[in-house]
């Protein structure tokens, strides 16, 4: 287990969730829905909630260990499956935001994946270089969506 996160690693996983958050956040000022605080209750600050729990199964440490297993049919197609489902998933939301919802000029280029003619076992190839730079316990408490997402925008972003 590494002590230490390299800059690199940092900047996949800061660029990652500025990406998810970035997009969560734009879904949420896009469609105009708003919760309304409840008049009783004083705010908490946001800090003080804890994060959903990872599914240990489905976390980015798991995935990395399930597509390490090169010579493994059964974990590689486990693998480029998940990896080809978050990726599609993403897209999708991408298009379906951006038809529903009058976004600013390259908006949506910005939030967009470029993956014209780039094989899946790059993608993958990536996505483990890059959690092999992240020490193991912060991997098993990422979602492997969160970690794929990082690690393509860093790699295959449009803008």
């Amino acid at each position: 287990m590494q002590a230490n996160v390299p800059c690199s690693a940092a900047r996949a996983v800061a660029g990652l969730a500025a990406a998810a958050f970035g997009f969560a956040s734009l879904a949420h000022a896009q469609t105009g829905v708003q919760k309304p605080a409840p008049a009783a209750q004083p705010l908490s600050p946001t800090l003080s909630q804890a994060a959903p729990p990872v599914d240990p199964s489905f976390s980015a440490y798991s995935l990395a260990q399930t597509c390490k297993q090169k010579s493994d049919n059964v974990a590689q197609g486990q693998c480029v499956g998940a990896i080809r489902g978050i990726i599609h998933g993403y897209q999708y939301g991408v298009l379906f935001l951006g038809q529903r919802a009058s976004l600013p000029a390259n908006e949506t280029q910005r939030v967009s994946l470029c993956l014209r003619n780039t094989p899946v076992s790059s993608i993958v190839d990536e996505f483990i270089a890059d959690a092999g730079e992240v020490n193991d316990d912060s991997l098993k408490h990422t979602p492997a969506e969160v970690a794929v997402l990082g690690s393509v925008h860093m790699h295959h972003s449009c803008n």
